[in-house]
């Protein structure tokens, strides 16, 4: 039985912290806007979140340390992130996307998957809804948004980033192949940088270079992620827009240094404050995790990870500190100061029991404790208590 036709949507706000910069202070539009760190005159830490489209004339892009950002357009107009308002604006667009389709998929702040199948007749065509709702986007925020229209959600994917900004690329069903194979390889969906790299060194360059390859050789070579490379690239893509979430797979938290630092003393305070936030955030959406991870970012942005699996799942900071310090010390630096420390705490349980039932004594003497802690640093601020180790220190939330 042959499968209905679907219309999946995706929606994407062109450069959108930039963008609502530029919406708010008249003076910054058709200016180079870069949202992100201090720049501190090129010698700033940190990286850029966002930049508008003139910014990105220069070779600016997003996750570009700041520093680099400054040397290459130091005339630009360097802004720190407005998170809430940034929130505010997202909000607005999400509630114009319900008004199109209940199926929605949020991806992000600034970006998000529709399935209009069932909903696309309310407004005439797939393509009249994908229009009207670009309208009612620039009419209500001020903003513009690129949109891809297509059968599968890779597709559509793809064509909302092919004419940005303000763009709209609709994809047929009949003529989902026909987009797809002359695209670069490395618009597929799932091709990393070293996948990429593989399959140019097999004469795989086009996404119809893949399509047309032996399907075994590429399982041969990549797996059973060769079979899915494959099925995407001959536009087989079964995935639905999820209305549900999905559940956090891990919960991390970064620091990065002023200046890159070898004080031990600071070093592993800072880890214990990472290893505070971690577990406080896992006890808030009661999860506890077995696989605890070290990042370390080294001078030149060296980056290395170090994880631990341990047998029973934890949310105590004690614990995690306890498993993160052996992982530190046991890294070599070779000399070399540290830029960005990161903890992360993985592989999952969810709390199946009561605080007040644990089977050890010393579970529950460490329950007790570390609620309580929470509870003064609820109600006081957070660093009223501490562990010894911790000092004050300001660090960026990541999940």
């Amino acid at each position: 039985m042959k499968r209905k036709a679907r219309f999946i949507v995706h929606v994407d706000m062109d450069a959108f912290f930039a963008a609502i910069e530029q919406r708010d202070n008249p003076s910054y539009q058709n200016k180079p806007v870069i949202v992100g760190a201090d720049p501190k005159a090129g010698k700033g830490r940190g990286v850029v979140s966002t930049c508008s489209y003139e910014a990105r004339k220069f070779g600016i892009h997003s996750a570009m340390p700041i520093s680099i950002a400054y040397r290459k357009c130091p005339q630009a107009i360097f802004l720190p992130p407005d998170f809430e308002k940034y929130s505010k604006a997202s909000e607005k667009v999400y509630e114009i996307l319900y008004e199109f389709s209940p199926v929605i998929e949020p991806v992000g702040i600034d970006e998000a998957f529709l399935d209009i199948t069932s909903s696309y007749h309310l407004f005439g065509t797939p393509r009249k809804t994908c229009l009207k709702l670009k309208e009612r986007i620039k009419a209500e925020t001020g903003l513009t948004a690129s949109v891809g229209l297509a059968p599968t959600k890779m597709a559509a994917k793809i064509a909302s980033d092919l004419k940005k900004p303000d763009g709209f690329i609709e994809i047929s069903p009949e003529g989902l192949l026909e987009f797809l194979w002359p695209l670069d390889v490395g618009k597929l969906w799932g091709v990393g940088k070293k996948t990429e790299l593989a399959l140019r060194a097999m004469g795989i360059n086009t996404i119809g270079d893949i399509a047309r390859k032996d399907v075994k050789k590429l399982i041969y070579v990549f797996g059973k992620s060769g079979e899915h490379l494959w099925e995407l690239a001959n536009g087989i893509d079964e995935r639905e827009v999820q209305i549900e979430p999905e559940e956090a797979k891990s919960i991390s938290n970064e620091h990065t240094f002023e200046r890159d630092t070898d004080d031990e003393r600071k070093i592993k305070s800072t880890l214990m404050i990472l290893c505070e936030k971690v577990s406080r955030r896992l006890r808030e959406e009661d999860l506890k995790g077995r696989t605890i991870t070290l990042k370390i970012r080294l001078e030149g942005f060296e980056t290395h990870t170090r994880a631990k699996t341990i047998q029973q799942p934890t949310n105590f900071v004690d614990f995690i500190f306890k498993v993160i310090k052996k992982l530190y010390e046991d890294f070599n630096r070779k000399g070399k100061k540290v830029r960005l420390l990161g903890v992360k705490v993985s592989n999952f349980s969810i709390q199946e029991v009561q605080n007040t039932l644990f089977k050890e004594k010393e579970d529950v003497r460490l329950e007790k404790l570390h609620n309580a802690v929470e509870k003064i640093n609820e109600k006081f601020g957070e660093g009223t208590v501490h562990r010894a180790r911790s000092a004050k220190s300001k660090s960026k939330n990541k999940s």
